[in-house]
């Protein structure tokens, strides 16, 4: 394979794709992976990122490894603490964590995809946080979203799509945005394989 071939896609090809990407189910997406002969494991986001990168590039992107630092050792579970270290592997989103971190900042409190971003972000950082800064985080980053109201992650794109139809059409029954959500969805996903099996196309 030679570099030359790369991007595999002109840029309108490659918006439209980055677009199409984000409509797709899980399944899709690795089926979308292994149509480029691509590592198929991952979350969404790390997918949709393989997929557009190689394509842009040639390059295959991989899951980061979390460091050994960021690992939990193999002694025997220790019990909570604020003071004691959020580890990979050990730490656990079930009923007894949330129960101590309302404890730390209040009934209020919640598990959170933006709390366990920054978390996994301070693993790959080789800086777990102690119980206690992921608490105050979460308590800074909550205020701050209620302010400013920060726009659902691209690959979330059935809250944003049903966000934007709820503006532009509030009187529209819950129904009916699914059913105008399933036709768009339809509609990008064949739009996003046929992108794929073009830019298939020219590996060959």
């Amino acid at each position: 394979m030679h570099f030359k071939q790369f991007p595999l896609l002109n840029e309108v090809d490659q918006l439209a794709l980055q677009d199409a990407l984000h409509y797709m189910k899980m399944a899709e997406l690795k089926k979308a992976c292994l149509i480029l002969a691509l590592p198929d494991k991952g979350k969404k986001a790390a997918l949709i990122e393989r997929i557009l990168t190689f394509i842009q590039e040639g390059r295959i992107t991989t899951i980061p490894k979390i460091p050994a630092t960021s690992l939990a050792k193999n002694y025997p579970v220790q019990p909570l603490a604020a003071s004691r270290l959020m580890l990979y592997g050990e730490y656990k989103n079930d009923l007894k964590t949330r129960n101590f971190f309302k404890k730390l900042i209040g009934p209020q409190f919640h598990f959170t995809a933006f709390g366990i971003d920054w978390l996994n972000d301070r693993w790959l950082q080789s800086n777990p946080p102690t119980y206690q800064e992921f608490a105050d985080f979460w308590v800074q980053e909550t205020a701050r979203r209620k302010q400013e109201k920060p726009k659902p992650k691209d690959e979330w794109m059935f809250i944003r799509f049903m966000q934007q139809m709820e503006k532009e059409e509030p009187e529209a029954k819950q129904e009916d945005l699914l059913h105008a959500w399933k036709q768009v969805q339809a509609q990008k996903k064949e739009e996003g394989f046929q992108l794929l099996d073009k830019a298939k196309k020219v590996l060959k």
